[in-house]
């Protein structure tokens, strides 16, 4: 639990260095806690007999709210987290630019995630 939560507690901090540990507890925590977020939108999207969803529920909407303010509130924490894994790696932050890259960069960064630090 201590590894999920340490990119949380260093916020903002894009120096330094974070072990291949800390960034992978981090992403699983990250997957747990969208994967409950989805569930509790499907779940509330579910109604009996109801053509419209968003007819007259509140639900579905507050859902979708918080799913969006948890992913803008982990977005910094994220990004410091996978900056200090390249600074693990002696490489720049800005290595961070390559998700950008359509259909490879994202592969390209979780092949440099995986990769062992110096």
């Amino acid at each position: 639990m201590e590894w999920m939560l340490l990119p949380l507690r260093r916020y903002a901090d894009f120096s330094g260095r974070s072990r291949r540990k800390e960034y992978w507890m981090y992403a699983l925590m990250q997957a747990l806690v969208y994967g409950f977020l989805i569930l509790l939108i499907v779940a509330a999207s579910y109604q009996w007999g109801n053509s419209n969803p968003l007819a007259d529920d509140w639900r579905l909407p507050a859902s979708i709210i918080l799913l969006v303010v948890v992913y803008l509130a982990m977005l910094v924490p994220t990004l410091a987290v996978t900056v200090r894994r390249f600074h693990d790696q002696n490489l720049s932050g800005w290595f961070i630019l390559l998700n950008f890259i359509p259909w490879v960069g994202g592969l390209v960064v979780f092949v440099f995630m995986c990769l062992p630090g110096t």
